[in-house]
């Protein structure tokens, strides 16, 4: 008996070959092929799980993955293209934020909630396009009955057909002015639920989510707010109505089981940084927060079941991908347990010219088709030479070997200096039509690299 993941996710991507789920990714992130591999294959074990009896289902685990390469060549990006082409709950988090636990930082556990979080604001979202079309006819009847009160209602001795409403022509005529927006200037009177913000100082040892879910157990009246009225023109005050009409409509609690089911079949955790806390035993200072940050880690990557207020939510079948450039530090400097974890480690390789010039043309919201797009806001025509592209590619290329290795991130710097003068003084030229090429890169740019110290600062 095959096991199918709940509702939506049950996407094209379910039917996409690895090789076509690189293809995909190949449409916004240049190179790194072997990443690219790894991830499509641990997508598509997802389909191949789903096939399975449930008893071996829930055996298999998600093989979690590594990357490891330096700043600024796509870790990330693979990653949210993957959560993207798969409809799944995806989150990233910052592994160095947790060494602050104690003093400004999360415990481990809140990237689960947060996940669930996205998770119920997506299945919501979906529930609304189902409902959206009630909800605009619910709402545009219940301000005909603010704008034209209903006719009393029929007695029981009295006969309907003598009893007939006056005024359901001038209703429909009200109706027809409405919707073709002739009483937009109208000022009505509604019912706003406000929302309550209680003043409210939190135990300490307990987290934010704990409380808020025992203080609306206790005290339910403290957090519904009053009913205010309100004066409101007639477009804003229909919007108002349709979202209570929504509310109405949408079931949040089978919304939050298939939420937190999606979550758990489906969900995505990308932990960024994960060298930042690798440190092994022995270490003093603040080596010690980094390995005590990894076992809080690990019983959440191995399969553990964290409260959180829209149920239990276990954590057996998230995939979880990390990344870290690993300068300092490398992967064996984390502990053994996490390391098993993460069987499948790939390697991403820096990016150089040849890969710049790639990253500005072929993917398919590259940066110099966001630039030209910007600049046909204002009238202008921008058009990049192949040798402008070649140069722009050259200068980032030669600022990253000089100072820090910061990868494509480089090119955002590098055409927002390029274009700055036309990005300015866009909206007063006269000559519309500006080309980039090669003399005009090195015009702007050249003095700029060839000093170091300026370059560090500026590019």
């Amino acid at each position: 008996m095959p096991i199918y993941l709940p509702e939506q996710t049950q996407t094209s991507s379910d039917s996409l070959t690895p090789r076509q789920i690189v293809a995909e990714l190949d449409k916004y992130v240049v190179g790194q092929a072997a990443a690219k591999r790894a991830v499509a294959i641990a997508l598509r074990n997802r389909t191949r799980r789903q096939k399975l009896a449930p008893e071996l289902a829930e055996e298999i685990a998600p093989k979690n993955i590594l990357m490891i390469g330096p700043t600024g060549v796509g870790k990330t990006e693979i990653a949210r293209r993957l959560a993207r082409l798969a409809q799944s709950p995806f989150l990233k988090v910052e592994a160095s934020k947790f060494t602050e636990v104690g003093y400004v930082g999360r415990d481990v556990e809140s990237m689960v909630r947060d996940l669930v979080e996205l998770g119920v604001a997506m299945v919501r979202e979906e529930r609304l396009e189902d409902v959206r079309a009630k909800a605009a006819q619910n709402a545009e009847e219940r301000l005909l009955d603010i704008l034209l009160p209903p006719a009393r209602a029929v007695a029981p001795d009295e006969d309907p057909a003598s009893a007939k409403d006056p005024q359901t022509g001038t209703r429909e005529r009200f109706r027809e002015q409405l919707r073709a927006g002739r009483l937009d200037t109208r000022v009505v009177e509604i019912d706003v639920r406000e929302r309550a913000f209680p003043s409210l100082e939190l135990v300490t040892g307990s987290s934010v989510e704990d409380v808020g879910m025992n203080l609306r157990e206790m005290l339910p009246g403290l957090f519904q707010g009053k009913d205010k009225k309100r004066k409101l023109r007639i477009p804003e005050a229909l919007e108002h109505l349709r979202q209570e009409e929504e509310q109405k409509l949408i079931d949040m609690d089978s919304v939050a089981r298939a939420a937190v089911e999606r979550v758990e079949q489906a969900g995505i955790i990308f932990v960024d940084e994960i060298d930042k806390i690798a440190g092994r035993e022995g270490a003093h200072g603040p080596d010690v927060s980094r390995e005590g940050v990894q076992r809080d880690i690990l019983p959440i990557v191995e399969g553990t079941t964290v409260n959180t207020k829209h149920g239990m939510v276990r954590t057996d079948h998230i995939l979880f991908i990390a990344a870290g450039a690993f300068h300092v530090s490398k992967p064996s400097d984390l502990i053994p347990e996490l390391q098993g974890r993460f069987p499948i480690r790939v390697e991403l390789d820096a990016l150089g010219r040849d890969e710049f010039v790639r990253i500005l043309t072929e993917p398919r919201s590259s940066l110099v088709k966001q630039y030209i797009a910007l600049m046909e806001t204002e009238g202008i025509t921008l058009t990049f030479t192949d040798d402008g592209i070649g140069r722009i590619a050259d200068f980032a290329a030669r600022v990253n070997e000089r100072t820090e290795n910061i990868g494509a991130r480089r090119l955002h710097t590098v055409m927002e200096k390029l274009l700055d003068q036309i990005s300015f003084e866009g909206p007063d030229l006269v000559d519309k039509v500006v080309t980039i090429d090669d003399a005009y890169v090195t015009k702007m740019l050249a003095d700029i690299v060839k000093n170091e110290d300026l370059s560090r600062y500026i590019l």
